[in-house]
């Protein structure tokens, strides 16, 4: 919105800046950190006073969970990433196609986030919402958002486009809708339930989700130059550009909410956040170009996910053979795992940081090697 003010330049001559997203998107980030600042204190007085924390064990920690009492820390926290990024896209992004649904798909995604952590934290039902209703409004999102990119003249060429690391040219110039709707609902549902899955220490899928976001900003700021594009030998997406600013935005809302969610939290982002910056990201993804980079950007949240899936299939399998079940690993998923080792929750989490940092430099290392 701010961005339009640079056509009264003529009248004060700073005001042209605003036509440089590197600029906006700095901006949005700090808007949306001294966003998440403000609101912060009062979002976890407001949660605590309608005691919307989750009054339950988690089974998946155990006994580790005694180690810091956790049971009564308001959840919801995604609440406050979503406010800060949504106010500070609307204020410093410029409206446009890509925005527009990605804004979309967090907004509704943080709708059935909030309603699941509110049936688990108001209601009492451990399940929150159902399996089914969750896909079903996974899928209803996919396809709105993937009905708009197709049909708008701006994003139906090249969001059809597929691009796979380490080549110079597309493998599919149009790929079929059909099958783009497969790819962008894994990864939408995948990464939604990948950062799930992350979120079981503080800071840590938080923490994760900012080098992701940094990386991707970049990505999107290559995407839409048409220069960059040509040089780095990758797809060029006019329009993208301002997802930069939206990238932003969420490095800058994470860094407020790692205040409040760092060891020990005040405040759990719970489904409300992790369901929607896994969809955001995954979409984002899609739209600059770059869906395959995500899993080595997004390392951390894969091998989140992967220890799970190793974890269930192994126990399944041996209990089958065996007649009993046996564990691959101590505890999934794998942060988990460390615990059991001994790893303090601190030194877990910051080894998991660095990891994820090693994941951000390796998938911007294929923006070259091509």
């Amino acid at each position: 919105m701010l961005r339009y003010l640079a056509n009264y330049e003529d009248f004060w001559g700073p005001l042209r800046l605003l036509n440089f997203i590197t600029l906006r998107t700095l901006m949005a980030a700090g808007t949306a950190t001294l966003i998440g600042f403000i609101i912060g204190p009062w979002l976890i007085h407001k949660l605590r006073k309608l005691k919307f924390g989750q009054h339950y064990d988690d089974d998946r920690t155990g006994d580790l969970a005694q180690k810091f009492d956790k049971k009564n820390t308001p959840t919801m926290g995604g609440l406050l990433i979503f406010f800060s990024v949504f106010v500070s896209t609307v204020l410093w992004a410029t409206p446009n196609v890509w925005v527009v649904v990605a804004l979309f798909v967090y907004t509704a995604l943080t709708g059935v986030g909030f309603r699941d952590d509110y049936l688990k934290v108001v209601k009492k039902n451990r399940d929150g919402i159902s399996s089914r209703e969750k896909l079903m409004w996974q899928t209803l999102i996919t396809v709105i958002a993937l009905t708009a990119l197709v049909l708008h003249p701006l994003s139906a060429q090249k969001i059809r486009e597929l691009w796979v690391p380490f080549l110079k040219y597309p493998v599919l110039a149009a790929m079929p809708v059909a099958a783009l709707f497969v790819l962008m609902f894994f990864w939408v549902v995948g990464f939604s339930n990948a950062i799930n899955l992350t979120d079981g220490l503080d800071g840590l899928a938080i923490g994760c989700t900012i080098t992701v976001a940094l990386v991707y900003g970049l990505m999107a700021y290559a995407a839409g130059n048409s220069k960059i594009a040509d040089y780095l030998l990758i797809s060029h997406v006019p329009g993208t550009g301002e997802l930069a600013v939206i990238c932003g935005a969420l490095v800058g809302a994470g860094m407020a909410f790692l205040w409040y969610n760092s060891y020990p939290a005040e405040l759990f982002m719970g489904d409300t956040g992790s369901l929607a910056l896994g969809g955001l990201i995954g979409m984002i993804a899609f739209m600059v170009q770059q869906p395959f980079t995500l899993v080595i950007v997004g390392g951390v949240f894969v091998v989140e996910a992967v220890s799970v899936i190793i974890q269930v299939s192994f126990f399944k399998y041996t209990r089958r053979r065996y007649g009993e079940g046996r564990r691959f690993f101590r505890m999934a998923p794998i942060h988990h795992h460390f615990q059991k080792q001994g790893w303090p929750e601190t030194k877990v989490v910051m080894r998991f940081w660095i990891i994820s940092l090693m994941c951000a430099l390796a998938g911007l290392g294929t923006l070259k090697l091509r």
